[in-house]
């Protein structure tokens, strides 16, 4: 479950943390959004990633929690990065 935890608030946290990027915007959105949004979601990605390594510390202490958090932190990247590939890869495959 401590695991769980940390993963459910790391995930999101990455994935607003690319929604705050106007090449992904336009990816994923077909337009970039105003400044206003965008500033909340990088703002609202960082908040989620230090959410994350709250958790982590609070359950595991600071040694263990922060190779834990970088671990988790790790994952959640590569499963936004990963996402988003095949996102373009279907939209190209649909055209």
């Amino acid at each position: 479950m401590n695991h769980l935890a940390i993963q459910l608030v790391s995930l999101p946290a990455f994935a607003l943390l690319a929604l705050a990027m106007d090449r992904h915007q336009l990816d994923l959105l077909g337009r970039e959004l105003p400044p206003g949004p965008t500033r909340r979601l990088r703002l609202a990605g960082w908040l989620a990633l230090l959410a994350s390594l709250a958790i982590a510390v609070g359950l595991k202490g600071w040694s263990l929690g922060l190779v834990t958090w970088c671990g988790h932190i790790s994952l959640s990247a590569a499963i936004v990065i990963l996402t988003m590939v095949a996102w373009e890869r279907r939209k190209s495959v649909k055209k």
